[in-house]
């Protein structure tokens, strides 16, 4: 097996290398977008974490694993790695019946059910050591929304029992130890025990706030991908209420962007703008509504959703395709090109195309998913820089994993192009 994703990696730069030179709504173009997003995730993405990823001494995955592919051996094992990798390959299985890709998701599932499952207090630890002990035993909402979407997956793929009674009772555990009754959302960052701290981790300004548009977002996937399995009446309420907030806290109305950080009753913090969320946002919104099932709802987050693609093509998009990372005040902060940020742009777009038929969108999705192909993609080790510098050089000091990176956001970019190009017309 090991031998033949090696000869895949060898054939990069012919699996690679096409271009695109699409115009909008070409019907070979369109075909020959899923074709290639195809070649990315069965000829690159995939055949990389299963040749390079799995540590066949400590158990579970590599913690941080070099540009070349090395495995950094006393690497620490994140929670967030570890289910993203669990999604990733239980998606890949549900759309190509591969064993290595079970075999796979399988390891995933149990190294967090053996190490990171915390069978005291419920929930799962942040961060391990390479052996597996703990390192941080905190519960970060962040992460244990990606263990409920994973665990969620790993069921709709398998039928495994027992992995959609985990995510069941950590919803339960979600809604009673982080759920704020009083003015709604989740208070995120928790002791082992789920004391609550005074501050969120993941909101990195100076203030003490206590909520983010990021992990709430991440919860908005991980509750839709749960109520497309387990259709329970307390479950869709938070799903609603989720959406909501989305639509009556996060979303700026009058910028059509997210705010980031928010104190315990909603005011926002920050002025910067992250164009990666927001056009990831705006096409889970509407994943989220769909299966939500509520038409009254859904045209009018269609409606936002398509504001917020616009504002990104507006002002978030290079000359060369590509999307930039952060701005504040009208102005570009932030100009790199971050790998997840361009996946997710791509996606974004190809949902405001569904919704519209502008093919401006298509155009931007085209642009982007070229832009990442030239300047993303590593044709030489295989999957992708964690960001291109200076628009056309390659970090080639960047890692392929860390605690964050994983084949999530790639992945899944390449299996939602595969999926909503096989929807796309032509435009006559």
């Amino acid at each position: 097996m090991k031998r033949t994703h090696s000869i895949l990696i060898l054939m990069l730069p012919a699996l690679l290398c096409c271009r695109l030179d699409a115009q909008s709504g070409d019907k070979w173009n369109i075909q020959l977008f899923a074709q290639s997003a195809r070649r990315q995730l069965q000829g690159n993405i995939l055949p990389f974490w299963l040749d390079h990823s799995v540590d066949t001494r400590h158990g579970g995955f590599y913690g941080r694993i070099t540009t070349d592919g090395t495995g950094i051996e006393d690497a620490p094992k994140g929670l967030v790695l570890n289910t993203r990798i669990l999604w990733t390959f239980s998606a890949a299985y549900m759309y190509e019946s591969k064993p290595a890709y079970l075999k796979t998701a399988r390891r995933a599932y149990d190294y967090f059910v053996e190490n990171f499952a915390d069978e005291q207090y419920g929930g799962a630890y942040w961060l391990l050591d390479h052996t597996g002990k703990p390192t941080d035993d905190s519960k970060e909402l962040y992460g244990e929304s990606f263990a409920l979407y994973a665990l969620t997956e790993y069921y709709r793929a398998t039928g495994f029992g027992p992995a959609i009674e985990k995510a069941r009772q950590l919803y339960e555990i979600i809604e009673e130890k982080c759920h704020d009754e009083k003015d709604k959302g989740y208070f995120e960052t928790f002791g082992r025990d789920w004391t609550p701290a005074a501050k969120a981790r993941l909101a990195y300004t100076e203030g003490s706030e206590t909520k983010t548009m990021n992990t709430h977002l991440h919860m908005l996937e991980a509750y839709t991908n749960l109520y497309r399995v387990w259709r329970n009446d307390r479950l869709r309420n938070s799903l609603r209420e989720l959406i909501e907030i989305f639509r009556d806290h996060i979303i700026d109305h009058e910028t059509h962007h997210f705010k980031l950080f928010f104190d315990d009753k909603w005011n926002s913090t920050s002025e910067v703008v992250s164009f990666g969320h927001d056009i990831e946002g705006s096409w889970l919104l509407c994943e989220a509504v769909e299966v939500l099932g509520d038409e009254e709802l859904t045209d009018e987050i269609e409606d936002i959703a398509i504001k917020i693609a616009q504002a990104v093509y507006k002002e978030g998009l290079d000359a060369d395709g590509g999307l930039f990372y952060e701005a504040e005040k009208g102005k570009i902060t932030k100009p790199e090109k971050v790998w997840w940020a361009e996946a997710e742009a791509v996606v974004g777009f190809l949902n405001a195309y569904q919704l519209t038929a502008q093919k401006h969108y298509l155009d931007a999705a085209y642009n982007c998913w070229q832009f990442t192909l030239d300047n993303i993609v590593d044709k030489k080790h295989g999957e992708w820089f964690a960001q291109a510098v200076q628009s056309k050089r390659p970090a080639d000091t960047a890692g392929k994993t860390s605690e964050w990176k994983a084949p999530y956001h790639n992945g899944r970019a390449c299996l939602e192009i595969i999926n909503r190009t096989g929807k796309l017309q032509p435009i006559e």
